[in-house]
């Protein structure tokens, strides 16, 4: 599909790549070939022409003199990022060869793919390389690190992947932003939240820092790390004890809710003030609020999933809702995420019956752990939207694996990042702007088309086409590996167990850009739960060893005193961004956010440099100290890329622990200890 890529001069439609909820509506204006402004489009009914710094900012991290135009082989040793320019013929050869040499003598499972979504494109994300891994017989990857914890939570509750639906929640009279800091990551929920609020709407934040959302919002509520079922529980306990809760909602559209009440008794607010750092007369203000307060919303974020408790965390905010009917509301209910209504055909993109036999399966936050395994060795390691070396927990143990000179690595990147500097082989990825794919949103509800806009950037080439190139010259025959873009588009969007696309094709979406799942009765006669209704006490998840009912469990002890919380930044998308000078200079530092009382018995003050390490790495950020985060807790911002003379890998003091559901990851359940420099 050439989309608009021949045409020098324009205003083109486009739509965002980055994992991010809102996926804007974008235009992106041309002169001579080249993208010299992005800005938001103004007719997505969603995102409506607003877009942050990051997308803003695009055009420079387009062009960025370090952007790879070419196929590139090591030369040096691991790690010391020399390579030479080599051709793409050179490259599929090399790779191919050293596979097949592999599969005869140690089997495909010694060759594992990491990837993740640094493009939420469908087709460059779970499309061609899925295939061909499939088909190779490859390692399987577990793609956990981010919100598989609260899914698996969420969906204990509610079925799945199902919510409020966002451009609702203007109505919302009370909103609860839990755990997102939705002014830097969600910035689209804001707007639409404003707007609820000059119709009379509050807005409570519930995180562990203050954070730029929290600074906007009516009413902050600090919340020790990790806590949080226990506060949900302590507002169920108020609801059901003050009788501000929808019986006649709970007898018909729920199981459980005499069990939950009986449950619930033992959390109370005095109780729950001591587990999670905040005041029982706030517990009991926050519960009567959304005892109250209809229509209310709850945006459920990623944060609290990020811990060993993280998917019974999730289980038990989800249940809130249901307490007090808001299900049956305009503008009331949660959002954890919406990616049920835009579900599409994956076994027809991704082709699982290419399988032949099944294979290990390795989750990707133990990364560190299967490089490092002697017993069923890793032998090579395939990365694209992705960068491990910064992004994985346990990073230092990550990075002693990448060392690893028997371990054969090819990474396929933009950059040459962070994991790219210790790769055998690293090829020139195109962006976004210069493939064909189609993107669908987990918070809204449209599905949107990505034609080319622009030329490849020097020899780049997509996802797509490297692993068409790569399955030829392994000698695959099948026909799907011939499949054009356009082919696979259709073929993932042809779905009939997903109703709400019954209506969108590739050719209305080349027509309109963006077309909208169909509409829908939120609660429908039977949600996709074992008994139907939303499940307060879940049979299945004693079934598979969890309590049944909302529980609080407190987090693993670790020797060290403070509870670390490496959280997002504004102007990085995980490591995305962190090597661009434009996002470097507007973020200024990596700094580390202490409460004074914690500063002042390590005689800390506010701007020294200090080191943070525990057992797992250490790093050497500025201190921000004050009162933005309660006693016992520390958190920094944003995956620093390594810049010369500094030490801030902040990943490598994350714990490769494994949480309570989905695989997920736990970076927020370290500890450290901190020191003036």
């Amino acid at each position: 599909m050439a989309g608009y890529s021949e045409l020098e001069n324009g205003v083109f439609p486009s739509v965002c790549s980055l994992d991010c909820p809102d996926q804007c509506g974008l235009l992106v204006h041309k002169v001579n070939g080249r993208i010299v402004k992005v800005e938001g489009d103004p007719g997505h009914p969603v995102t409506q022409g607003k877009i942050c710094n990051k997308v803003r900012n695009m055009p420079e991290r387009l062009y960025d003199g370090k952007r790879l135009q070419h196929p590139l082989k090591r030369i040096g040793q691991k790690g010391s990022g020399k390579f030479k320019r080599i051709t793409w013929d050179q490259a599929i050869e090399e790779i191919t060869g050293r596979w097949k040499e592999l599969i005869a003598y140690e089997g495909a499972e010694s060759i594992l793919p990491y990837s993740f979504y640094g493009n939420m494109g469908n087709l460059a994300a779970e499309g061609m390389d899925r295939r061909f891994f499939n088909r190779l017989g490859a390692s399987r990857l577990e793609r956990s690190i981010c919100n598989s914890a609260g899914a698996v939570g969420y969906s204990y509750t509610m079925g799945g992947s199902i919510g409020t639906d966002p451009e609702e929640t203007v109505h919302s009279k009370l909103i609860i932003l839990w755990g997102v800091n939705a002014v830097s990551t969600n910035m689209h929920q804001i707007v639409l939240a404003q707007k609820a609020r000059k119709n009379g709407a509050k807005i409570v934040v519930i995180d562990v820092h203050r954070n730029r959302t929290a600074d906007w919002a009516d009413w902050f509520i600090p919340i020790l790390p990790g806590t949080d079922a226990a506060l949900a529980l302590g507002i169920m306990h108020i609801l059901f004890k003050e009788q501000l809760t929808d019986e006649e909602f709970l007898k018909k559209q729920t199981v459980g809710h005499e069990e939950l009440r009986d449950h619930t008794a033992k959390y109370t607010p005095e109780i729950v003030s001591k587990i999670t750092g905040v005041p029982a007369e706030d517990i009991y203000k926050i519960a009567r609020m959304y005892g109250t307060i209809s229509p209310s919303f709850i945006r459920i974020g990623n944060g609290p999933q990020h811990h060993d408790n993280g998917g019974m965390c999730i289980r038990t905010i989800s249940c809130l809702p249901a307490l007090t009917g808001q299900w049956t509301k305009k503008g009331g209910g949660a959002l954890k995420g919406n990616s049920a209504f835009l579900a599409h055909n994956a076994a027809a993109l991704q082709r699982p019956d290419l399988v032949k036999k099944q294979t290990r399966v390795i989750n990707m936050n133990s990364l560190g752990q299967a490089l490092l395994d002697e017993k069923q060795p890793v032998r090579s390691l395939y990365v694209y939207s992705s960068n491990p070396a910064v992004v994985a927990p346990e990073g230092n143990k990550v990075r002693q694996g990448l060392l690893r000179e028997d371990l054969f690595t090819v990474v396929h990147d933009l950059f040459l990042t962070e994991t790219a500097a210790y790769a055998d082989i690293v090829l020139p990825a195109a962006s976004s702007f210069e493939s064909t794919d189609f993107y669908t949103s987990y918070w809204h509800h449209y599905l949107q088309i990505q034609q080319p806009v622009i030329k490849p950037y020097g020899e780049s080439k997509s996802n797509v086409e490297v692993f068409r190139l790569l399955a030829a010259g392994m000698g695959f025959t099948e026909d799907c590996f011939h499949d054009s873009e356009e082919d696979m588009i259709r073929q993932a969007l042809d779905h009939p167990g997903n109703p709400h696309l019954k209506s969108i094709t590739l050719e209305g979406l080349l027509k309109n850009q963006y077309l909208r799942a169909g509409r829908h009765s939120f609660l429908p006669e039977k949600l996709p739960t074992p008994s139907g209704k939303i499940e307060l006490y879940s049979k299945r998840m004693e079934k598979d060893g969890h309590p049944p009912l909302p529980t609080y469990t407190a987090l693993p002890d670790e020797k060290f005193p403070l509870q670390f919380i490496p959280a997002p930044n504004h102007n990085f998308l995980n490591s995305t961004f962190s090597n661009n000078d434009k996002h470097i200079n507007l973020e200024k530092a990596p700094r580390l956010f202490m409460n004074k009382k914690d500063a002042e018995e390590r005689g800390i003050s506010h701007g020294d440099r200090v080191k943070i390490w525990n057992d797992r790495g250490s790093c050497e950020l500025t201190a921000s100290v004050g009162n933005d985060i309660l006693p016992g807790a520390v958190l920094s911002m944003g995956l620093w890329a390594d810049l010369p003379g500094t030490k801030q890998l902040v990943n490598s003091l994350s714990p490769d622990r494994i949480a309570d559901m989905g695989g997920g990851a736990v970076f927020f359940s370290g500890k450290v200890e901190a020191v003036k420099l």
